[in-house]
């Protein structure tokens, strides 16, 4: 009987280097609330946001996505050509096809490479950072570059109060390895389909396209569709949320082989401070413990908003390179994705 051949992996992974992109713009709650019927005060109270970063100039999805992998390359010390896959975690790439993982490990000089795209809403980062370790334990790569990357305010609607004041652009990169010890533990992930329309485009792909076709017809009563935008039922997402994470961090604090006391960062998904707070106190994080902030002067950034986070905190002092961190991404879906990581060395490269 002919036996077929069986890769053979590394069992222990960590994040080996890490890189991240801010835009240089700016924005405020005073600019936001410019265009949108709410205050400066209001905003803070309600998302635990001041400022956030929008793309500006020539600055797209693709050059913040090439700019962090590049960092998180350097950072981490791995020649680029020991990279074997690319993996992009993004829903905010402009089109179906191409997707926009090639594109970027073209820019990186690592053209040839498998490179695909990876949508999960915010929980994106921890979906791909788990797809990476598993395809390194499997043998199908050495090293892994995964990226976060999101240009959110593209699809925004200024004047809707749900979303206007949350989004932000960046994008945040890890380079994935194999390593003396495990520093990437079981992803516990999931996703509850029946609410899922709580955080969804206003108009879907077909839709959209039917009525562009009819306006160029003659019926003169047809209007416009407008443009394709997000929108959030805030607190229907708000009541999912306040039920669903702490059992998802004390699943992926179970799977991880690890106790809440061992753990000496926190690092949620940047949604919203308010939830982030609500979580830490459920599960008995202590008082002590740092937790991610990066909300407060970069907004929601989606799938980018943990490894944004994770940076912000190194390079700050907050946290240090191999203490144990808990993260955990959730938002479109509705989705959430969790995991007892081992921090990557502070950048030399960083987004600040």
């Amino acid at each position: 009987m002919v036996s077929i051949a069986v890769n053979r992996g590394r069992r222990n992974v960590a994040m080996l280097g890490i890189g991240a992109y801010r835009p240089t713009r700016i924005v405020s709650n005073d600019e936001v609330c410019e265009v949108l019927h709410s205050s400066p005060e209001w905003i803070y109270e309600r998302t635990g946001i001041r400022n956030r970063r929008w793309i500006s100039g020539d600055e797209t999805l693709r050059t913040l996505a090439s700019a962090a992998g590049e960092r998180a390359i350097v950072n981490s010390g791995v020649d680029r050509s020991r990279i074997g896959a690319l993996v992009l975690a993004s829903s905010s790439w402009l089109k179906l096809t191409p997707h926009g993982a090639p594109s970027i490990a073209y820019d990186l000089g690592m053209n040839g490479i498998p490179a695909f795209d990876l949508a999960s809403g915010c929980g994106g980062f921890g979906y791909a950072l788990g797809v990476s370790a598993d395809l390194i334990r499997s043998g199908s790569a050495q090293y892994v570059l995964v990226i976060g990357a999101e240009t959110m305010t593209v699809g925004l609607d200024p004047t809707d109060r749900g979303t206007a004041m949350i989004f932000g652009d960046g994008a945040g990169a890890v380079v994935v390895g194999p390593a003396e010890e495990n520093g990437i533990s079981p992803t516990v992930w999931g996703s509850d389909g029946e609410n899922a329309e709580a955080i969804a485009q206003n108009v879907d792909f077909l839709a959209y396209m039917d009525r562009a076709q009819a306006l160029q017809g003659t019926d003169p009563e047809l209007e416009p569709i407008g443009r394709m935008s997000l929108r959030m039922e805030g607190q229907r997402v708000f009541r999912w949320a306040a039920v669903t994470l702490p059992r998802a961090l004390s699943s992926a604090l179970e799977a991880s082989g690890v106790s809440k006391e061992d753990i000496d960062v926190f690092v949620p998904h940047q949604a919203n401070a308010r939830i982030n707070e609500l979580m830490s106190k459920n599960l008995g994080l202590a008082d002590d413990i740092p937790m991610a902030n990066d909300i407060e002067n970069t907004g929601n950034t989606s799938a980018a908003s943990i490894p944004l986070a994770i940076e912000e905190m190194l390079v700050t002092g907050k946290a240090k390179g191999g203490q144990l961190a808990l993260l955990l991404g959730f938002g479109a879906g509705l989705s959430y994705a969790g995991q007892v990581v081992t921090l990557p060395p502070s950048p030399i490269e960083s987004s600040f």
